[in-house]
């Protein structure tokens, strides 16, 4: 049989070709994102990107009453918008399986949150499973389908972010056939949720889950490995690797199915054990339900609840001596930083020259938070800074008021941000809304999105018209501006904000990395000529990586800027800040 390497969320697209899905359906978000770009590549698969994750999983819910097996995939923080549907469809159950993969995020590398999404399964009151490694991936994506289908209801399949992104061998197998063909099956009570129909449905809900729990003692992918019977670890997930390289000869309980927990089995671990642990990230999710079933038990007494485990943090958390650790050249810190020729670097300038309080969003744009743009007063979540901007609008005084901006992205702004705009409007907000359009979703890998014209499977597409879209949510002032032009940008930006309505300022230029040919054009390399740079700094306030600080070395002058001809991009915003003529283009 044929063997890969694969990611994760490599292997869960193969998992979803081989179980037979034909639908699948995200929003992209670190670090669930590699998932639909790979399922991309089975012909089998119908994948498509959604303006947001609720829309995603009504799209997968479609696919699945439709009688076709269906796969939705999110961050953990996208499954906060899909709860609306989520819930309700554990009630409905399915028709073709589907399921809803949640890709948590410890440590928060790319996130701003750390949730633990186990919780979600036992809040919706679904099976969630939580694989291990690559190819449990593959074959939990299979099974979570099999699941679906025999127990009637969506299953979650939790991954984090080591899991998605480390690679490991799987095997491969071939895709599924003899799967019924999708049809319409007419069945109202069981499909509309009316409060009639949904009295009925509930206690089946919980019949499902004690049925799963008692199921759950006998899955080949819940069990006991009884080495050193003095310790045992209930564990689960990349915390199974963690355990059995930081404590070898430990028993363990490895759970593949983290909701419902096998009880049964849990109660014959336990008894075969002298002293018994939870080893999880995050929450005391297994923890707490172990003592509710009357079992001694610890967990969180030594484990953090706050960020990643890893190997050595549990051994030092069981008395243990880490290994030690290897010896690691001093590097510089590389802060995260937007790119050479980022279209948002000059609204951010500029903004910071206003004093605007900025309530920000979600996507690359958030780094006009760091130094030296520092341009960002708030972040909070997908489509909240316009929201936000009108929230603060109603409680400062009038001169304050014209300091507010909200700044979205194009993705983030159809994602969850019109409501917030239309909000913005309907109760007469005078604020600003900047919508910088750079026709991808940057911050996530350059997805395509509603505004960037294509579709995930590189099909040309509508392109969403953003003044044309303001317009008809009743904005009367709406601007169109070059950002690279650093005069005009600030002189709308100004003219906006002193405007007592809604106003909206969209920029129009394209992400520099956008893959697809012919939509960012380069401009001309800059040069610093070094016998007109006076050493005035004023060039690095841009914070452009491009533009290099290169001391005098002799102690007593100044130094000179440098321009990398290798990174610029030819944007001009650096030459604009230059009052003695430096910058200009390389010859």
């Amino acid at each position: 049989m044929k063997k890969e390497i694969l990611s994760g969320n490599e292997a869960i697209a193969r998992g979803a070709y081989e179980a037979g899905c034909r639908v699948a359906c995200a929003y992209p978000g670190t670090p669930s994102t590699e998932i639909l770009e790979n399922t991309v590549n089975y012909k089998e698969i119908d994948s498509s990107w959604a303006p947001n994750e609720k829309v995603a999983l009504e799209v997968a819910i479609g696919a699945s009453f439709g009688g076709g097996r269906a796969l939705c995939t999110m961050k953990h923080v996208g499954v906060n918008v899909a709860a609306d549907p989520l819930f309700t469809l554990s009630y409905t159950g399915v028709g073709g399986g589907l399921v809803l993969v949640t890709a948590d995020d410890p440590e928060m590398h790319s996130s701003q949150n750390e949730q633990d999404n186990r919780n979600y399964a036992k809040f919706a009151k679904v099976p969630m499973l939580e694989p291990a490694d690559s190819q449990e991936c593959k074959e939990f994506t299979r099974l979570a389908f099999e699941l679906s289908e025999q127990y009637d209801t969506p299953v979650m399949l939790r991954t984090t972010t080591r899991i998605s992104h480390s690679k490991s061998i799987v095997t491969l197998g071939e895709r599924l056939s003899g799967l019924a063909e999708p049809k319409l099956i007419r069945n109202a009570a069981k499909l509309v949720m009316l409060p009639g129909n949904a009295r009925v449905r509930h206690p089946l809900v919980e019949e499902r889950i004690e049925k799963m729990s008692e199921a759950g003692a006998t899955m080949a992918i819940n069990r006991v490995e009884l080495r050193d019977t003095s310790i045992g670890i209930i564990t689960s997930g990349v915390c199974y690797q963690y355990v059995r390289e930081a404590i070898p000869d430990a028993s363990t309980l490895k759970l593949g199915m983290v909701h419902p927990l096998p009880k049964a089995l849990i109660r014959e671990f336990a008894a075969q054990v002298d002293k018994l642990y939870v080893v999880e990230e995050l929450d005391p999710f297994i923890e707490e339900q172990v003592r509710a079933m009357g079992i001694a038990v610890t967990g969180k007494e030594l484990i953090s609840l706050c960020g990643e485990l890893t190997p050595g943090r549990i051994r030092t958390a069981f008395g243990l001596q880490p290994p030690p650790a290897a010896p690691g050249e001093k590097l510089p810190g590389r802060p995260p930083n937007m790119c050479p020729g980022c279209p948002h670097r000059g609204v951010f300038f500029a903004l910071n020259q206003l004093k605007a309080y900025v309530t920000g969003d979600i996507g690359c744009y958030t780094l006009g938070f760091m130094p030296p743009l520092s341009s960002m007063d708030t972040c909070i979540c997908m489509g909240a800074s316009i929201g936000m901007a009108t929230g603060v609008g109603k409680v400062v005084s009038t001169e304050e008021k014209k300091k507010v901006v909200a700044v979205i992205g194009d993705s983030t702004f159809l994602h969850t941000g019109i409501n917030g705009l239309m909000d913005m409007v309907y109760n007469n907000s005078p604020s600003t809304v900047v919508i910088l359009d750079n026709r991808i979703t940057a911050m996530t890998g350059r997805q395509d999105n509603p505004a960037s014209g294509f579709t995930l499977m590189d099909a040309p597409s509508h392109r969403i018209d953003f003044p044309l879209l303001c317009k008809s949510l009743g904005v009367k002032h709406i601007r169109v501006i070059n950002p690279f032009d650093l005069e005009q940008t600030k002189n709308v930006l100004r003219e906006e904000m002193d405007r007592p309505e809604t106003s909206v300022v969209i920029t129009d230029k394209p992400c520099v990395l956008v893959k697809r040919e012919g939509v960012f054009q380069k401009g001309p390399v800059y040069t610093v000529e070094v016998e007109k740079c006076t050493g005035c700094r004023a060039c690095l306030k841009i914070g452009c990586p491009a533009i290099e600080w290169r001391p005098a070395g002799d102690g007593g002058k100044k130094g000179k800027a440098f321009i990398d001809p290798l990174l610029c991009t030819g944007c001009d915003v650096c030459r604009q800040l230059c009052k003695f003529e430096a910058i200009g283009s390389a010859k």
